[in-house]
């Protein structure tokens, strides 16, 4: 079975192409939703322990522990340090079951791919981007988004341009999705002929 690391920076539509993966067939793992899956339940308490004061009845409350940890590199690093095992080992256990499953490719969706050194655990990275200007434009129409929170999560994210050059495949999704899906099918169909990487 092949596995597919998919990243990219904030903005660049990685749900969105995650999603085109899906609609492929191919099993998908969010990280996102794996982490929002711990912080409902299994990581709460040691996030809890760590950070007083930022759960509630429902698990931990992202607001404040994102008011916590943003711009505090010390404190993000012990949040990572409670949170990626749990998500490395949801991810395993994600894997084997789609093997079980008999599928050939299954895909990772890992935001800090490279800075979290995901790369050495996948066979092949997707890396999905667009131009800055675009990627600005999605990004400040968030809910909640302010240009400090945007620069704070940029420094903590690797440059797309060198996400770009560790890529095996690069989709770009300043096209339009119609061009972003075609782009998804000559990956699944390169990976499936044993083809080569675009880069």
């Amino acid at each position: 079975m092949i596995v597919i690391g998919l990243t990219g920076s904030i903005g660049m539509g990685k749900s969105t192409t995650t999603a085109m993966f899906a609609e492929r067939g191919i099993p998908v793992a969010d990280s996102d939703a794996i982490v929002h899956a711990l912080y409902a339940g299994k990581a709460a308490p040691a996030v809890e322990a760590a950070f007083p004061g930022t759960t509630g009845p429902d698990g931990i409350d992202r607001d404040k522990l994102s008011r916590r940890v943003l711009g505090d590199r010390e404190a993000l690093q012990r949040l990572e340090s409670i949170v990626h095992p749990l998500v490395r080992e949801a991810q395993r256990a994600f894997l084997d079951d789609a093997r079980a499953q008999g599928a050939d490719i299954a895909l990772l969706d890992i935001p800090l791919l490279f800075e979290s050194n995901g790369a050495e655990r996948v066979d092949s990275v997707v890396v999905v981007s667009c131009a800055p200007e675009i990627q600005r434009e999605r990004v400040m129409a968030r809910a909640g988004m302010s240009e400090e929170k945007f620069q704070a999560i940029l420094a903590r994210q690797m440059p797309d341009a060198e996400k770009r050059r560790r890529a095996d495949f690069v989709v770009d999704t300043g096209h339009g999705l119609e061009a972003a899906r075609a782009q998804v099918d000559q990956i699944i169909a390169k990976l499936r002929s044993g083809g080569e990487k675009d880069g």
